[in-house]
C-alpha cells in the first residue's frame, strides 16, 4: 500500500510578482520560463564556483511560485534570494504549509488534486503542500521512513545528507535527477557545471552502499582494497548520511567498483539504484 508522510523537515517560500519567473531564471539550475501554472520541477541555488548551496521544488502558480525547501534552510535562502533581488520586482516571503509525500511511486491515476509526480524519479512517488494532506488510499509513514525509502534510491538531500558546499550538482546526480537543464540560459555556477558535464568523465558521484546493521556516522571513511585480507587500502569515498541497511557516499568512480569495499572495518557493498549504473561507466580514463 502506499504510504503518506509528513515531510517535517521540509517548509515553504513564495515568490511574487510580475518578475518572478526572469528572477528566478538566472539564478536557479532549472527552467521555470517554460513551467506551467501547476506544474513542479526541481532546481538547486550554486555558489559561483558551482557548488551546491539548497535545492529546492518549484511549483508554479499565478504569479507566482512557491518553493519547497529544506527547513533549516529556509531563513538562509531567503536571505540569499534576497541578496539577489536588486530591482526585480520580486517580494520573497516564508509561506506556512506542510509538505507531503506519497511513496513508493506506482499507479497514481486515482490521487486527489494537489499531487504531482516528484520530478527527480518516478519511484519516489507524489508530492503536495498545503494545510491538510489531500486525501489518498494511504497508510502513515514517518519521516523516517520516507528517507530510507529515498537513500534506497540513491536519491540526495542536500542539507539532510551534508552536500550543501561540499560537492558540485554534477557530482550529486543533480544532473541524472532532472535537476539542471543544460539548455536554458545562465544561471550562478553555470560554468563549472556545464564544463564538468561536457567532458563526460566524472571522477566523483554519490552513490548508495549496502551493508549489514546499522550506518556508519557521518563522514566514515569508505576504503578499498585489491583482496579482503589486504593490508593496504585506498581512500574510495566519505559516508554522508544512512539507515539501516545502506548509506549515501561520495565515492571516487576509479575505485568505487574495484576491489573490496568497507567502512570502519565492515564489509561494504556498491549498490547503484539502476538509473546511476549507466553513469557508473564512466570513469576517469586517467588515474585521480
Amino acid at each position: 500500500m502506499t504510504k503518506l508522510a509528513v515531510l517535517s523537515d521540509r517548509r515553504l517560500i513564495q515568490i511574487t510578482g510580475p518578475d518572478w519567473r526572469s528572477f528566478l531564471q538566472g539564478l536557479i539550475t532549472q527552467n521555470v520560463e517554460t513551467l506551467d501554472d501547476g506544474a513542479v520541477a526541481y532546481g538547486a541555488l550554486l555558489t559561483p564556483q558551482g557548488r551546491l548551496l539548497f535545492d529546492m521544488f518549484i511549483w508554479a502558480q499565478d504569479g507566482g511560485a512557491v518553493l519547497d525547501v529544506a527547513a533549516e534552510g529556509r531563513e538562509a535562502l531567503i536571505a540569499r534570494l534576497s541578496m539577489y533581488r536588486l530591482r526585480s520586482k520580486v517580494a520573497i516571503t516564508a509561506q506556512e504549509g506542510a509538505v507531503f509525500a506519497l511513496f513508493p511511486g506506482a499507479g497514481g491515476a486515482n490521487l486527489a488534486a494537489g499531487w504531482r509526480a516528484d520530478p527527480r524519479l518516478s519511484a519516489l512517488g507524489w508530492r503536495a503542500f498545503g494545510e491538510a494532506p489531500p486525501s489518498a488510499l494511504s497508510e502513515s509513514a514517518s519521516l523516517e521512513a520516507y528517507h530510507a525509502h529515498r537513500i534506497a534510491l540513491g536519491v540526495p538531500d542536500l542539507l539532510r545528507d551534508g552536500l550543501s558546499d561540499k560537492a558540485y550538482a554534477v557530482e550529486a546526480d543533480l544532473d541524472l535527477l532532472n535537476g539542471v537543464d543544460f539548455a536554458k540560459g545562465c544561471f550562478v555556477g553555470q560554468e563549472t557545471t556545464s564544463r564538468m558535464k561536457r567532458r563526460g568523465q566524472v571522477k566523483t558521484r554519490l552513490c548508495t552502499l549496502s551493508f549489514d546493521g546499522p550506518a556508519p556516522p557521518a563522514g566514515a571513511e569508505v576504503v578499498c582494497a585489491e583482496t579482503l585480507d589486504a593490508a593496504t587500502t585506498l581512500r574510495a569515498g566519505e559516508v554522508l548520511s544512512g539507515c539501516d541497511g545502506h548509506a549515501l557516499a561520495l565515492m571516487r568512480l576509479d575505485r568505487a567498483a574495484v576491489g573490496h569495499l568497507s567502512v570502519n572495518g565492515r564489509p561494504a557493498q556498491l549498490s547503484p539504484a539502476g538509473w546511476l549504473l549507466p553513469a557508473l561507466t564512466q570513469t576517469p580514463s586517467e588515474p585521480i
